[in-house]
């Protein structure tokens, strides 16, 4: 079986965290063109929960999923296929007026492919939004450092400026990250035919600062990323 599609119960657990709503949901919002009378793909759609919040709004949109088990929570509501991506051979050539992706691009083994397969299933003015980890949160052995003589907290980078892997816990299992630089995603997206409109950047947010001391002595130090490219 698919290591994806063991990670169901997992993926329900986080999405379910007030985290997700309370600052991953409006980060998103925030850079999204309006979707009114648009028709919309979600990469990595999961269960579905952000097609009802924007097909609520006036959009149609189709999921796009690789876990059986949340793909088919999906379908009770909305269209959706079950594929691995970044690959869309499902989807026809200028099929939508846009495509997302929500937490997941961070685990495409090709990000290159994924900008590819986007712009290609994209109509020409249509957009692309992505929200992902921050890169400087991905790089291995980045983290915090807190100096035990005064309690002040740094940040190490890591090997940030090189293509990277980590695993994190998930569940009872784990699950690989693919850090690459900002300056890379944005080179492969434009390469793409990709145009970079908007970029917003997020620091933890009040409710992982509320439970974690230590996340809340960093509150500046980039945690999320959202982005939205416009098709050239």
């Amino acid at each position: 079986m698919d290591e994806w599609n063991r990670l169901a119960d997992w993926w329900l657990l986080e999405a379910d965290d007030p985290a997700y709503r309370e600052e991953v949901v409006p980060i998103f919002l925030e850079v999204l063109a309006p979707v009114r009378d648009q028709v919309l793909l979600d990469l990595g759609c999961g269960d579905g929960r952000l097609q009802n919040l924007l097909a609520a709004r006036g959009a149609v949109v189709i999921g796009v999923d690789l876990n059986i088990d949340l793909a088919g929570i999906a379908a009770r509501s909305h269209p959706v296929f079950l594929n691995r991506l970044p690959e869309l051979a499902c989807v026809k050539d200028a099929a939508v007026d846009g495509t997302y992706v929500v937490l997941a691009l961070e685990h495409f083994e090709n990000a290159e492919r994924f900008f590819a397969e986007t712009a290609r299933v994209t109509r020409p003015e249509g957009t692309l939004t992505a929200v992902i980890n921050h890169p400087v949160y991905t790089a291995p052995h980045s983290g915090p450092v807190l100096d035990p003589t005064d309690g002040e907290l740094f940040w190490r980078f890591g090997d940030y400026l090189n293509t990277g892997r980590t695993r994190d816990p998930a569940g009872d299992r784990f699950v690989e990250f693919i850090h690459r630089p900002i300056g890379t995603l944005l080179t492969q997206a434009a390469a793409a035919g990709w145009s970079l409109e908007e970029v917003v950047e997020q620091g933890v947010g009040s409710h992982a600062a509320s439970r974690d001391p230590i996340l809340a002595k960093h509150r500046g130090i980039p945690h999320l990323m959202a982005l939205r490219w416009r098709r050239e």
